[in-house]
């Protein structure tokens, strides 16, 4: 019997990706059917919800869904979720769609869903300003004043994202066909929640803690790893194999670092790879939650939480993504039913470094110098320097590592400004 945590929502995991011969029937039906194309935020979200990823998802969230989770963190029948899930189209589009209609969604002319439309709605210029201010600003931003809107629309990615959505959601249950490119290309790292939940199982795992990973790994991640081996049974290094933004280092890169660093430094057998295909909200604290959330479905029950989780420049405090699992809706001893509640706990590290004073990785809970003694670690300022082709300072990334990353950098015809935001630099770190 299973050790791990249970799938979030209390109905065991909720998977719509059909296969055999219930995926052919289903393919020649959704030929004849009216064709949506979705954006590939809508495609990565719609994955999740096929593998079991997104449970109790079964669909893309309706009017009442999308409102009360921007309010209050949870679906209209008041199970955890943090971070809306739906689906846009043209007004164009939805005007030749009725309530009850069965639609194909599609991207890029391969077809990776049926969907039964069971509701049409609207979401108004001011509404989806509402989500952004709820999802997407900093709880260190005023919402009387306009700060957040002075630079949130031309340099927040998310905020950009849900203000040019299409004009009508639809929402309705869906019937997945396609997990697009992910199992091919990225074969032995992309894992479906049964997959990791196998492992798991098989190596008598109980306590997982989760590593979210989007950047190269440098030496904090590693040591955030190596903290969640001493503790619990094991850790899976999880990276985003989606989209990110412009400057952004590709997942195979990054899969390559990985498998450097797990078979150079660590013992394998504490230590699992995956890849899970959605892409980046940039929504900070909310979107630790979201990672907490999909990750119990995975069969993690520890979300390693560190410095500016899922930020994007300087639009969240350094540790608002831990501060915000104290402020959620209701903890499991205090929710009616238990199964919808959030089981998925933080594990809370504080910002940590190499510190030559100490002679070894280090946090600000541990190491009393100052911050000239210190190497400040941070994706961003890695993708910097090697863009700029930069040295790097010592005891920044392992050496395997940065051989790695300069080849993919030296290979750039086009290269992207990197910004520093007061965070990445150090500037904060007293």
């Amino acid at each position: 019997m299973s050790k791990l945590v249970p799938p979030h929502g209390g109905k065991g995991l909720v998977i719509k990706l059909l296969e055999g011969a219930a995926k052919e029937a289903e393919l020649k039906k959704a030929a004849g059917l009216k064709k949506i194309e979705i954006t590939g935020q809508e495609k990565g979200d719609l994955i999740m919800i096929g593998i079991g990823g997104f449970s109790p998802l079964g669909g893309f969230m309706t009017k009442a869904d999308w409102k009360s989770v921007c309010e209050k963190m949870t679906l209209a029948d008041g199970t955890f979720w943090p971070v809306p899930v739906v689906l846009a189209v043209s007004a164009e589009d939805a005007a030749g769609i009725k309530e009850g209609q069965e639609i194909t969604l599609e991207r890029k002319g391969e077809i990776y869903a049926t969907m039964k439309v069971t509701e049409k709605f609207e979401l108004s210029a001011a509404e989806k300003k509402t989500e952004c201010e709820l999802v997407y600003k900093g709880a260190g931003d005023d919402s009387a004043d306009d700060k957040f809107w002075k630079i949130a629309e031309a340099e927040h990615p998310g905020v950009k994202m849900v203000m040019e959505r299409k004009a009508v959601c639809l929402a309705g249950p869906v019937n997945v066909l396609s997990e697009g490119e992910y199992p091919t290309k990225y074969k032995g790292v992309y894992l479906r929640p049964a997959e990791t939940r196998k492992i798991f199982d098989e190596k008598g795992w109980k306590n997982v803690a989760a590593l979210q990973l989007r950047n190269p790994m440098h030496r904090s991640h590693e040591f955030l790893c190596k903290i969640a081996v001493e503790v619990c049974d094991g850790v899976i290094i999880h990276s985003l194999i989606g989209n990110l933004k412009p400057g952004d280092i590709p997942a195979e890169v990054r899969v390559e670092c990985i498998d450097t660093l797990v078979k150079g430094y660590f013992v394998e057998k504490h230590v699992v790879q995956g890849g899970y295909p959605l892409d980046m909200r940039y929504a900070g604290p909310r979107e630790a939650l979201l990672h907490a959330t999909f990750r119990q479905n995975y069969g993690v029950n520890k979300m390693i939480i560190g410095r500016d989780h899922a930020g994007v420049g300087d639009f969240y405090g350094m540790f608002e993504a831990q501060e915000i699992f104290d402020r959620i809706p209701y903890k499991e001893d205090a929710c009616p039913d238990p199964g919808k509640a959030l089981l998925c706990e933080p594990l809370k590290i504080d910002w940590t470094f190499y510190c030559f004073k100490c002679d070894g990785m280090a946090s600000l809970r541990t190491c009393p110098h100052s911050k000239e003694d210190r190497v400040i670690l941070s994706g961003t300022k890695l993708r910097k320097m090697l863009s700029e082709g930069g040295d790097i300072p010592d005891h920044f990334g392992r050496d395997e590592v940065l051989v790695i990353l300069r080849k993919y950098y030296e290979g750039l015809t086009e290269k992207v400004e990197i910004k520093m935001q007061g965070a990445a630099s150090g500037d904060a770190l007293k």
